[in-house]
């Protein structure tokens, strides 16, 4: 808690992704890959609770039961509108500020989180990140903002793309929002990295990262991480290129498919 605002993590999980069916159940090490990013954010210095926001899909059972027995809160709501699934879980846990995680960075780095935190309350910001201009590798994006912001959002805008890109619409619009970036330092400035969970490639790929870092250390961080990548470029080979979501299109289509520009 700072300055008496409660903040608190939501990860977005559900079974049901296109590229990589159950990804979020997905073991490294032995355990499952939203187990591993819940207990790497419980680390952080500044969060009081993390949230699970998944849906009310019956798929979704297994990660309410993960939840459960590792005693993680959880909230179920819509799978396609993102936007209020992770507003209203938050609210079930009274949050004042979000930390926005998605459940396909299993190396997310809770010393980075609390970086963003940090500057969100330097000033009277409505949005910090680490993403406005990307420095860190994907993998581990973090986005920070107040309940009352994602309110405000979520009756401004009905676009689609809006509600599966949670803060889309707050940092694409500058003149309404006070916006701060984080720029990564020297070791972890490598924007050209992906160290995210989409596909089997993926998979293959983090579960040598784990293999040989969580075992010597399981608070290993993003500089061990991306540490290890470049002494072993050879492992970016089982990576394809995967065409990656880009909300900024899929607005763009929006908005010309239905006359609209918000």
């Amino acid at each position: 808690m700072i300055n008496n605002k409660r903040i608190c993590a939501t990860i977005e999980a559900r079974m049901t992704s296109s590229r990589l069916p159950g990804k979020v159940l997905m073991e490294f090490c032995g355990k499952p890959n939203l187990q591993h990013i819940i207990e790497r954010l419980k680390r952080s210095e500044f969060l009081d609770e993390v949230v699970v926001a998944t849906t009310v899909n019956k798929e979704d059972d297994e990660i309410v039961q993960l939840c459960e027995r590792i005693g993680c809160r959880y909230y179920r709501g819509s799978e396609e509108d993102v936007l209020l699934r992770v507003l209203d879980s938050a609210k079930s846990i009274e949050a004042d500020i979000i930390v926005e995680i998605t459940g396909d960075c299993p190396v997310i780095d809770w010393r980075h989180v609390d970086e963003v935190i940090q500057i969100f309350f330097s000033g009277q910001y409505d949005y910090a990140a680490n993403v406005i201009e990307r420095s860190f590798p994907r993998g581990f994006d973090t986005q920070v903002f107040p309940v009352s912001v994602l309110e405000e959002v979520n009756e401004i805008t009905k676009s689609p793309v809006d509600h599966e890109h949670v803060s889309l619409y707050i940092y694409t619009h500058p003149e309404k929002y006070k916006l701060i970036n984080l720029r990564a330092k020297e070791k972890m400035y490598h924007p050209e990295l992906e160290i995210t969970l989409d596909t089997k490639e993926d998979y293959d790929f983090i579960k040598i990262i784990y293999e040989n870092l969580y075992s010597i250390n399981p608070e290993f961080s993003g500089e061990d991480v991306v540490e290890f990548i470049l002494k072993n470029k050879q492992l970016t080979n089982i990576l394809t290129d995967t065409h990656r979501k880009n909300p900024f299109q899929e607005q763009k289509e929006w908005n010309e498919n239905n006359g609209k520009k918000l």
